[in-house]
């Protein structure tokens, strides 16, 4: 059994959910899953199995930023997780993009100190595998919900009293900003798994308040939504 996502083989499906907030998962786990069962509560990651349409599907909260992100998913691939999706939120870097939109990640800036720890501070570019970037964009658009296809920055230091934050990317192509996707890209590379990241945008850099809770609650809504059905397109091309 892993040292804090405390499941046994078997517990864990290989497709799995990954948001950050414990009680997302709880959420998730119970209005989109069939047959649920609890595997672990332990430190608050909350970890859920079901069915989606038929799919096993797992849900696990990671807790917030990389270091706490890359030990979830460490364990989770020595459980058995083969396709894994980051469902959170984001800030932006425009004024075009609104909630409940979404962002589909096709790649995104590692500022942050836990990839630059596995990688001894080589360069290093964290993208998605293809097969689950695609079907997450096939899914969005086939729900016909508003998203966006970009650069994501994953930096550590939400209340950084540097002024830019990862706004000093946005010349090269950002569009968004949250704390987890980069080290979920970089151990799917390293372990052999695929991974990809939908997120629901809430708030603008800079904004001192998110945008008002049912706005939030629509773009989670179509964000799960999103990434259950691009599990299911990839489970159609893999079988697993």
């Amino acid at each position: 059994m892993p040292l804090h996502v405390r499941a046994n083989p078997g517990d864990v499906a290989p497709f799995v959910l990954l948001p950050g907030d414990p009680n997302r998962a709880d959420w998730i786990a119970k209005h989109f899953l069939q047959d649920v069962k609890t595997y672990t509560t332990y430190r608050a990651l909350y970890g859920y199995t079901g069915t989606y349409k038929g799919l096993p599907v797992s849900v696990q909260a990671t807790g917030m930023g990389c270091p706490s992100t890359a030990i979830v998913v460490e364990e989770l691939v020595t459980l058995g997780a083969k396709t894994l999706i980051r469902v959170g939120t984001c800030g932006v870097f425009t004024d075009y993009m609104k909630a409940p939109e979404l962002v589909v990640v096709q790649g995104s800036i590692p500022y942050d100190g836990t990839t630059r720890q596995y990688l001894g501070g080589l360069p290093y570019t964290a993208i998605p595998d293809w097969d689950t970037l695609e079907a997450l964009v096939q899914s969005a658009r086939a729900e016909g919900f508003e998203h966006h296809v970009g650069l994501n920055v994953t930096e550590d230091a939400f209340y950084s009293p540097m002024e830019h934050h990862g706004a000093r990317y946005t010349p090269f192509g950002a569009i968004s900003v949250e704390m987890e996707s980069s080290v979920l890209f970089l151990l799917a590379r390293m372990r052999g798994v695929r991974a990809g990241t939908v997120l629901a945008v809430v708030n603008k850099v800079g904004d001192s308040e998110f945008v008002a809770p049912e706005l939030i609650q629509t773009g989670v809504e179509r964000m799960t939504k999103t990434a259950l059905e691009a599990f299911l397109r990839v489970k159609d091309a893999h079988g697993s």
